[in-house]
Formats: structure tokens, C-alpha cells, sequence
């Protein structure tokens, strides 16, 4: 069974047990996270996509991590008019352990 989430404006594909970085989320390390947005879930029995069977579904995660990625550079130039402009960003995440995808009608994985 896996599930597609939607976090951070960004859609996440899930399973229980798996480890997945969303944007980062106000929790604590340790925090147990309900996610609602549940785009898709699918199943032995079939898949499932109808918003009105996915009214009720969530996903149950914990917090394992906070921390900040890789830091990347961003480069701008133009030519011939002696502009360049370098920055640096590290985008923050949050890194979380799926534990159980909950449907609607209360089943659970």
C-alpha cells in the first residue's frame, strides 16, 4: 500500500516505514504529524482517487529530523554590462517516518 501526499506545495509519494523530506514543518523531533492533503492511495484492493473517498484519509508520521540541505549557488550574469550577482541558499526540511496510512474508512496500513 502507498499514498500521494501534498506538503508544502509539493506531492509526495509514501509507504509505511519509509523515510521522506518534505518542506520544512513546524514540529518538534519526535512529534507525531497528521497529513490530510492525501491525493491517491492505493491498495491491493485498487486504487483510489475520488476526493470524496480521500475526505477522511491521513497520513500518520513521526519527526525523525530538522536540518537544512545541500547549499546550492545562484548564479546571475548579463552580458556585456559587467552585472553578476552569486548567493548562496540551503532550503530547511523536515524529515519524516511514515507509520501508518489511515483511509477513510478507517483501515489502516
Amino acid at each position: 500500500m502507498y499514498a500521494v501526499i501534498s506538503t508544502g506545495g509539493k506531492q509526495v509519494k509514501v509507504q509505511p516505514g519509509a523515510r521522506v523530506r518534505v518542506e520544512r514543518l513546524d514540529a518538534p523531533i519526535g512529534d507525531l504529524v497528521e497529513i490530510d492533503r492525501v491525493c491517491l492511495i492505493a491498495s491491493d484492493t485498487g486504487l483510489v482517487v475520488d476526493p470524496h473517498q480521500l475526505a477522511g484519509a491521513k497520513v500518520v508520521c513521526e519527526v525523525v529530523n530538522q536540518g537544512r540541505g545541500k547549499k546550492i549557488r545562484v548564479f546571475k550574469k548579463k552580458r556585456r554590462k559587467n552585472y553578476t550577482r552569486l548567493q548562496g541558499h540551503r532550503q530547511a526540511f523536515t524529515e519524516l517516518r511514515v507509520r501508518e496510512i489511515v483511509t477513510a474508512a478507517g483501515t489502516t496500513a
